[in-house]
């Protein structure tokens, strides 16, 4: 396994990145499974861990905690926070009073004095971004966490955090980890040349589409996978199950399957630091090791260009973070005076 930097922070991280959402009731709840999933990721060279608080309420970081056991030093371990993690409208956000409450509730249940990278799960608008950092800081300084990121944050605000940080002389937002993959290509546009100009690290989510680019979901057909079961739109929309339909082949005549041309394609972009993968199964982890020699030629990538275009997206994940200005109608339609005269 070869490792890269993690933008500028000096942390050495493998391209894969192991995450940890499927552990847990949200995909695998056994436990010792996971772990050996886990481990295995580990002796085959993945250096670095994403989790979540949110992830199964909790049980993935402490999946996660039982797993690094004798094993922490050597591994970058990640954690975010932001998602509700109660009925109580505090818990959950980018506020000082949850931030500090919540970290200390990652690092109970992931069994460790620190993690290497705290995250910012997704923007928060209600919340000044100087009160998110400046609790940050603290952290940093308290020697709980070594360094900051943020997730799904559009170009504007990732600008935004690191001018606040600037002037305020307070740590700033390291890396950066949004949705990337060959039919969601819109950070190409920004989002990633932004994080290069700033020197942050980019580990991006969903690689595979959120399942679309395995090859297990094509047009016309029906599939039981565990993914399909959550009733996702994305999952059966018929303009990225038309891309798929031309990927197929292009991977075929590459002699490769559409798994490891999706994840070679992720980690080729020089803003992308790791693609994270999210095995639930022991097979799915295999199979994801088996292409971590894949490498694309231009030729290939041109014929991908001609199907994705560069910087666009085919349809959007579920959970990929809308600003309030799309989510919102009334901020998108005048209440009065929409004519010219």
């Amino acid at each position: 396994m070869r490792y890269r930097t993690l933008g500028r922070t000096g942390i050495k991280v493998s391209p894969y990145c192991l995450g940890a959402m499927m552990f847990g009731a949200m995909g695998n709840p056994d436990h010792d499974d996971s772990i050996r999933i886990i481990h295995k990721a580990l002796d085959a060279g993945i250096n670095f861990v994403d989790t979540a608080d949110a992830y199964s309420r909790g049980e993935s970081e402490e999946i996660v905690g039982k797993a690094l056991k004798g094993r922490r030093d050597n591994v970058v371990l990640a954690t975010k926070a932001h998602l509700p993690m109660g009925d109580d409208p505090n818990q959950q956000g980018n506020s000082r009073r949850w931030l500090v409450r919540a970290l200390e509730d990652s690092l109970r249940r992931l069994g460790t004095d620190h993690v290497d990278l705290f995250q910012i799960h997704r923007p928060a608008p209600d919340t000044d971004v100087e009160e998110t950092l400046s609790a940050l800081t603290d952290l940093v300084r308290a020697g709980k966490v070594r360094a900051i990121g943020s997730s799904t944050f559009p170009a504007s605000d990732i600008v935004e955090a690191q001018w606040v940080a600037e002037r305020r002389g307070l740590v700033r937002f390291r890396t950066e980890q949004p949705p990337y993959s060959i039919l969601n290509r819109s950070i190409e546009r920004e989002v990633l040349p932004v994080c290069e100009r700033y020197g942050m690290g980019a580990m991006v989510w969903s690689p595979l589409a959120g399942g679309l680019l395995t090859g297990r979901y094509r047009k016309g057909r029906q599939t039981d996978s565990h993914r399909a079961r959550f009733g996702f739109q994305h999952m059966s929309d018929e303009r990225r199950l038309d891309a798929v339909e031309q990927l197929i082949p292009l991977a075929q005549k590459a002699g490769m399957s559409l798994t490891h041309l999706a994840m070679a394609f992720a980690i080729s972009h020089p803003g992308v630091t790791s693609a994270i993968i999210g095995p639930r199964t022991m097979d799915h982890l295999d199979d994801l090791l088996a292409g971590a020699e894949t490498t694309l030629t231009d030729e290939i990538l041109d014929q991908i260009d001609a199907i994705v275009p560069p910087g666009t997206d085919i349809g959007t994940l579920d959970t990929a973070y809308n600003t309030p200005a799309i989510q919102q109608t009334a901020l998108r339609r005048r209440p009065d005076e929409r004519s010219a005269t």
